[in-house]
């Protein structure tokens, strides 16, 4: 068990997305299953932290206790309520019902007679649970940015099926990505161009300030499926 969590935290400090004095991350091994825990700087932090510890083969399971450090420290209620008002005014979801979860109680938030799809929201220490029914991947992957999107989401647990089944693929993403960066208003989407290969994201193109390329990351990695990004985009005052 030691050997195994000493090789963990190699690969971990080998990341240069990770700064493990500034953010220290706890790890326990049981049973071939490592459970990584402690707080990250960003999105991006947390998926290459996972995506290190997974890629060695004594680890046949993962159990992700991550959270990311909020832009801004807000209460769950808050939270709840940015995320609920982020999903009503979302366009895409104009006849989905909105559903937010306080323990045991589930209040309505809109419910359309024939509703398209469903999306029931909880927010627990931070974390933001999405569940619910959706037509399309994209729906699932916008709903998961815009919980993302709210200054005091700690992490998000995505559990939102899509009916039909749908097959996930390098276009879809592509799709997903182009939508989120086309929808952000920080930051300007025609001046970028997205390619991606194997859940691989790579950006380029020009913007005019660090703030900007860095979002448009950032975007990027919300996205579900992402597993890397590299970020090529310049920047031109």
């Amino acid at each position: 068990m030691t050997k195994v969590l000493d090789q963990v935290h190699v690969a971990l400090a080998s990341e240069p997305r990770l700064d493990l004095h500034e953010f220290p991350i706890e790890l326990s091994y049981v049973d071939s299953t490592l459970t990584l825990e402690g707080e990250v700087g960003d999105v991006a932090a947390k998926k290459l932290a996972l995506e290190r510890a997974a890629a060695l083969p004594e680890v046949t399971g993962i159990l992700d206790l991550l959270r990311v450090r909020p832009a801004q420290r807000m209460g769950d209620g808050e939270i709840r309520d940015l995320v609920r008002d982020a999903l009503l005014q979302e366009p895409a979801f104009g006849d989905f019902a909105i559903r937010r979860r306080r323990g045991e109680r589930v209040e309505t938030a809109r419910e359309p007679t024939d509703a398209r799809g469903v999306i029931e929201l909880e927010v627990e220490d931070g974390v933001v649970t999405l569940n619910g029914q959706v037509p399309g991947l994209d729906d699932r992957r916008l709903a998961g940015v815009l919980a993302w999107w709210v200054p005091g989401s700690r992490d998000l647990i995505n559990g939102i099926a899509v009916e039909p089944p749908e097959s996930d693929s390098d276009e879809s993403i592509l799709d997903a990505v182009r939508l989120i960066l086309e929808k952000d208003p920080f930051v300007d989407a025609g001046q970028l161009r997205v390619g991606v290969k194997h859940a691989l994201v790579r950006l380029t193109g020009i913007v005019p300030s660090e703030a900007e390329r860095e979002m448009a990351e950032f975007d990027a990695w919300y996205v579900f499926g992402v597993d890397k990004v590299d970020n090529r985009i310049e920047v031109r005052v």
